[in-house]
């Protein structure tokens, strides 16, 4: 019963998140839009930032396991790749609606922002390492510091390169 309290602060949250910039967002909304007490809220999370990096971080987190479950293990370092980005497209972009990544963009939340980029740091360059890593077994890829290139292109580049390899 504890995690559905969790899971609804979350969704409640993602929800408001999708809508409203998070300036406008407070513990007290939501807490009326997740059905609960504001104490509850705060049993589960210290402060509203912590509720919204949570929510960023199961939305990357929601992606890369719809990723495992859609890559087969024989296929190349450069389609694995491709699944990669196309399920981050998938869970990200997939109704404009709900669409977490692009609402912080317009938002221009900067704290939200960097966070959304730790996360995809943590989350993503592991991941992509070890492609970049198995391409360069495969002879298709060169990266003299597969670590430091994977980091570089989830920086550098954010999600231009999940649009590149959708299309």
């Amino acid at each position: 019963m504890k995690s559905d309290k969790k899971e609804r602060i979350l969704n409640a949250t993602e929800q408001l998140m999708c809508v409203m910039p998070d300036r406008d967002i407070s513990v007290n909304l939501i807490a009326k839009k997740a059905g609960i007490g504001k104490g509850s809220v705060y049993y589960y999370f210290e402060s509203k930032e912590e509720i919204l990096y949570a929510v960023i971080e199961r939305c990357y987190k929601k992606a890369i396991h719809e990723y495992f479950g859609g890559i087969q293990s024989e296929a190349s370092a450069l389609e694995k790749i491709k699944v990669l980005f196309q399920s981050m497209i998938k869970n990200e972009f997939h109704d404009n609606q709900k669409n977490l990544i692009r609402t912080l963009h317009l938002h221009e939340s900067m704290l939200l922002h960097n966070q959304m980029k730790l996360v995809a740091i943590q989350e993503l360059s592991p991941i992509l390492e070890g492609l970049l890593r198995q391409g360069e077994k495969e002879g298709m890829i060169h990266s003299e510091t597969p670590k430091e290139s994977a980091e570089m292109i989830v920086v550098r580049c954010g999600m231009a390169p999940i649009r590149i390899l959708h299309g």
